[in-house]
């Protein structure tokens, strides 16, 4: 074995190994919250040694906001073109993935209880107005917004009532009905929003070939 592959197999192995962490810690956080895990039940379902889990992450908590930040890590979103049919489609198909994906639902569920660790950190929250801004503008440049709509803003109460819907939803049937809740949103949003010949075009389903694979790599990942 060369000089550079020697040294490259223990940099393989700590990357390797921090991922599992992480995927083991937003399996943890997402079954119990982060008051009912434990470091220990992280390595157990990691099965890392104390020194790799520590090697890696020095506390619960450092755990904890790394999950949450990282939430969006590994999302494929749907295929398309830039504007607010894409948008649309973004939030639809996180309301899917919110029924599985332990890294998003960990993260989420952090973000909320993210008091219980000395945190009131809005970042992951910013990251999404960040994504759906981003979406806006193409649409503001396709002429597919009304005129006094601030896409700053509507990406700030996007995000504000993507989160209280999803609360409402995991509190009432465990996200089930998320994906109908965010399609209402949008139904009664895009009025306020759209241009008339926008909506007109609008769609509020995923198609079939753009709905989420679990556990299955995509081309385009965030993150």
């Amino acid at each position: 074995m060369s000089e550079r592959k020697q040294q490259r197999a223990p940099q393989l192995r700590a990357v390797q190994t921090k991922a599992a962490i992480l995927r083991a810690a937003a399996e943890v956080f997402d079954e119990f919250g982060f008051s009912g895990a434990s470091i220990s039940k992280i390595m157990k379902r990691a099965d890392v040694t104390q020194g790799g889990m520590y090697f890696h992450f020095s506390s619960k908590e450092e755990l904890a906001y790394a999950v949450m930040v990282g939430q969006g890590d590994g999302l494929v979103f749907p295929e398309g073109e830039d504007g607010l049919q894409h948008l649309v489609d973004i939030t639809l198909y996180l309301s899917e993935e919110l029924q599985h994906n332990p890294v998003l639902r960990a993260g989420v569920r952090l973000a909320v209880e993210q008091g219980e660790f000395g945190l009131r950190d809005d970042v992951a929250y910013q990251a999404w107005v960040l994504e759906f801004r981003q979406q806006l503008r193409f649409a503001r440049a396709k002429g597919e917004l009304q005129p006094d709509v601030d896409d700053h803003e509507l990406a700030w109460v996007l995000v504000s009532s993507f989160t209280g819907a999803q609360l409402f939803s995991q509190a009432s049937t465990g996200r089930a009905d998320l994906p109908q809740r965010i399609a209402s949103l949008w139904r009664y949003l895009l009025p306020a929003v759209a241009t008339e010949e926008t909506r007109r075009n609008m769609r509020l389903t995923l198609p079939p070939t753009q709905r989420p694979k679990e556990s299955e790599p995509g081309a385009e990942q965030r993150g």
